[in-house]
């Protein structure tokens, strides 16, 4: 169904996110285990980018997706929106330097895990820790630029 839905653009680029749950903060009731089930599907879309949640633990190593989707644009989840701790820069890098070992650093994209604002009346979080996180990923980006020598 998604190569039905991407067919004919061009000039664009296209994507999937597979969202694990972003309903709660209790990461015990939300979906877990590594994208391994999904690579048959994955490795079939006509699709640029995976964005893919990578700041839980729930959601496995990386390994299993750099090696099957490396041709691919990554869209690597660094910041779970549904904790109060802030990630550190550390905690980013990590995760990036990870990703690098199976994807160029252009094919690389740091996200959150998923939006800060599900639902209309119950954000998963509040704006305060949605701008500490945000600014986290921003500050490991400039580290991780400077480097890798990497532009804007």
């Amino acid at each position: 169904m998604i190569n039905r839905v991407v067919d004919g653009f061009t000039g664009i680029r296209t994507g999937i996110h597979v969202c694990r749950g972003n309903w709660s903060k209790n990461e015990d009731t939300l979906l877990s285990g590594d994208y391994l089930p999904l690579l048959p599907a994955f490795t079939k879309m006509n699709v640029n980018q995976f964005v893919l949640e990578f700041a839980t633990p729930r959601a496995g190593e990386i390994e299993i997706i750099g090696k099957a989707l490396n041709h691919k644009e990554l869209g690597i989840g660094v910041i779970n929106p549904r904790t109060d701790e802030i990630e550190s820069v550390e905690f980013i890098i990590d995760k990036v330097e990870k990703a690098l070992e199976y994807f160029a650093p252009e094919n690389i994209f740091l996200n959150t895990d998923c939006g800060f604002g599900s639902f209309a009346e119950r954000c998963v979080n509040d704006e305060q820790n949605a701008f500490l996180k945000i600014k986290q990923m921003v500050k490991a980006v400039g580290v991780l630029r400077e480097k890798y020598d990497l532009k804007p």
